[in-house]
């Protein structure tokens, strides 16, 4: 018995270790050798806590302001255990694959220097675009992606509530372009870590920050507001916001938007939802979408139904975000001209 209780806590422990990050200071501090810190790798080792960190500090915070509720996190928390054992491996596969297969196609080869960084996050921004696009309009990826965007309460965790295969489908959409855009594959990883930290703490809750727009920088960057706007489902702020640090390409697009202080934001989604129910929330809009596939006319509206927007119908009664705005806009039309 004895053995068996030891395993256990050592797995725990070593969980505990892998999700807040701190192996490599750990390391560091028993050897007594801080030479990493010299290096690429020993830095991001070290910055690489500060989420898993920040996080513990935000639920803390909660408790302490008795804001804390164990719904806001519970869901997240199941999705990212179901996800710990599948979705991390499929990914690094995915991305393997990629850079194997297109780099010798690459338009031409980068460095590691700040101008070809610029590029590279550039680019990276344009995919991340590209990738995030389709999961808000193509119905099969919204399934993927919808699990994300299910919590009805901004936090931390809500950056580890995924769909465990939606991580590979970014990863394959997301390298394929960079690589071949010539984003070597050492610079890429720096981008993704780069870009992983930032979109990680873009999901910080009030509990941290009360207001996210992060002053001047709400201008220049997508912030923590900015985010706030992707995930809500007030139809003023639907699908908006794609992109994760910098906004040039939502500005290209036409798909920026500020959060408005006279239209509080409303997280989730606008479908019936039961948010505390962890098979509603991974497979809900899967069991939707099948159903609708099912019971549609014809091999082309089951096929629309698939990569149609979410909200589609082959009825023409649409409920897609951009009928949504639509109508609303038109509503507000309506009422300015009654006013006057």
């Amino acid at each position: 018995m004895y053995f068996p209780l030891l395993n256990i806590f050592q797995t725990l422990y070593d969980e505990v270790i892998s999700f807040f990050g701190i192996n490599s200071i750990i390391e560091m501090a028993k050897s007594g050798d801080y030479s990493r810190l010299q290096t690429l790798d020993g830095i991001l080792g070290v910055i690489s806590p500060f989420i898993p960190i920040l996080l513990f500090i935000e639920i803390i915070r909660a408790i302490i302001y008795k804001r804390f509720k164990i719904e806001d996190y519970k869901v997240p928390f199941f999705i990212f255990i179901a996800n710990r054992f599948i979705s991390r491996f499929i990914s690094i596969a995915a991305v393997a694959f990629c850079i194997s297969l297109l780099e010798p196609h690459a338009i031409f080869k980068s460095s590691i220097t700040w101008y070809w960084l610029i590029y590279g996050y550039i680019i990276w921004e344009f995919a991340h675009f590209i990738y995030h696009y389709f999961g808000h309009k193509i119905r099969l990826f919204w399934c993927l992606h919808s699990t994300h965007h299910a919590p009805e309460q901004m936090n931390l965790s809500v950056t580890y509530a995924h769909f465990f295969l939606e991580a590979p489908y970014a990863d394959v959409i997301r390298t394929s372009i960079c690589i071949i855009m010539g984003v070597s594959p050492p610079l890429l990883f720096l981008i993704m870590f780069i870009d992983g930290t930032w979109g990680a703490f873009i999901h910080v809750g009030e509990n941290i920050m009360k207001d996210g727009r992060l002053g001047f920088l709400n201008k220049i960057i997508l912030t923590p507001s900015s985010h706030r706007v992707h995930h809500a489902k007030n139809p003023l702020y639907m699908d908006t916001n794609f992109c994760n640090l910098l906004s040039i390409w939502d500005r290209v697009f036409g798909t920026f938007q500020y959060e408005k202080k006279e239209e509080p934001i409303q997280y989730g989604i606008t479908r019936k939802i039961n948010a505390q129910n962890f098979w509603d929330v991974y497979f809900g809009e899967i069991a939707l979408l099948a159903k609708d596939v099912y019971k549609a006319p014809g091999l082309k509206n089951k096929v629309l139904y698939i990569i149609m927007p979410p909200g589609w119908s082959h009825t023409g009664d649409h409920k897609t975000a951009s009928a949504i705005k639509r109508d609303l806009m038109a509503e507000k039309k309506k009422e300015m001209q009654q006013e006057q």
